[in-house]
């Protein structure tokens, strides 16, 4: 439906029979994936809560949180997709399950998000405001970083995210307002998911406040939400799009990222490091794009694409601007 879909753009690489095996939902693949993060989660809230108030601990817990919190908004990335389940309504409760337990909206993150994929670099790409205009130099990204680990630019996160507002394109300097380009089916059940994130955390507050556990309620839950969370967020989105020069087509203008497994379990869950693959091919589910990437490597569909190490990632959008 005209306002609602994600275009691909495959260039009708691989054949049909392929890409239809490649994006075969399964939903115990699917389920086990929300049950990692949850389960992480819940060991790292147990044992923070056993050793409470140990400083230490408490740091460790919030790292590992906060990943893990990361982790659910990648799933609710794959749900903005249609990707979880082939039910759409079972694929659009857990979705927006993960996105707002975090105090974010799915339903309005999806219409944001098919702007970025339908006009990636263009003027109507509304993530160009987290990762355009690189490189910028060491001091500049670790100033951002800084803020984002001091909870600084959490707001804007959740009025972009949760509400979708206005963000300034760099590129254009034009503020963008996703919810004013999307079928008025989207929009309205963007309004609604808004409404019931907000209710959730008020009730959520009001709760912990009752029972006498607000300040393990914002350490654990909040603290890492507005300020690792969004540390991440902007590292993954510099890092998938961030220093790249070519916006012709998403091979370039989009970059896959490599690294140990540690990396991509802290940094890049889900496989969500491969981004090309996904900004070419947006109906492969996450445990499918390694596979992905495997049938574009051996048909030659990558070559020429951005496929780097993360530390090669890091030296491109960590070099000083070069002088106009």
């Amino acid at each position: 439906m005209r306002g609602e879909e994600f275009k691909d753009d495959f260039r009708k690489a691989l054949p049909k029979n392929v890409v239809q095996a490649l994006t075969h939902r399964s939903p115990w693949r699917a389920t086990a994936a929300i049950l990692h993060d949850v389960a992480v989660i819940g060991v790292a809230l147990a044992v923070a809560l056993y050793f409470w108030p140990n400083l230490l601990v408490i740091l460790i817990s919030v790292v590992v949180i906060g990943t893990r919190q990361h982790a659910l908004f990648v799933i609710a990335h794959d749900a903005a997709h249609y990707l979880l389940y082939e039910r759409r309504w079972l694929n659009d409760l857990a979705g927006r399950a993960c996105a707002t337990v975090q105090g974010l909206s799915m339903c309005t993150y999806r219409v944001i998000h098919r702007l970025h994929h339908n006009n990636l670099y263009g003027p109507l790409d509304p993530d160009t405001a987290l990762h355009g205009g690189y490189p910028r130099g060491k001091a500049y990204l670790l100033k951002k970083l800084m803020k984002d680990l001091s909870g600084l630019t959490a707001w804007k996160t959740y009025a972009y995210f949760l509400g979708g507002a206005p963000a300034l394109n760099t590129a254009t300097n034009v503020a963008l307002r996703p919810l004013d380009d999307t079928s008025e089916k989207l929009r309205l059940e963007a309004r609604r998911d808004r409404n019931v994130v907000i209710a959730f955390h008020l009730a959520l507050l009001l709760a912990f406040a009752w029972a006498g556990y607000l300040v393990q309620y914002l350490v654990l839950w909040v603290l890492p939400l507005v300020t690792v969370v969004q540390a991440i967020l902007r590292l993954r989105a510099i890092a998938e799009h961030g220093a790249t020069s070519d916006f012709s087509s998403p091979l370039t203008a989009a970059r896959t990222n490599t690294g140990p497994a540690w990396l991509e379990w802290l940094i890049f869950p889900h496989h969500v490091n491969y981004h090309i693959e996904h900004h070419l091919y947006a109906s492969v589910p996450h445990y499918n794009l390694p596979a992905l990437h495997r049938e574009m490597a051996a048909r030659g569909v990558l070559e020429g694409a951005e496929l780097l190490p993360f530390r090669a990632t890091l030296a491109k959008i960590l070099a000083e601007r070069a002088a106009a």
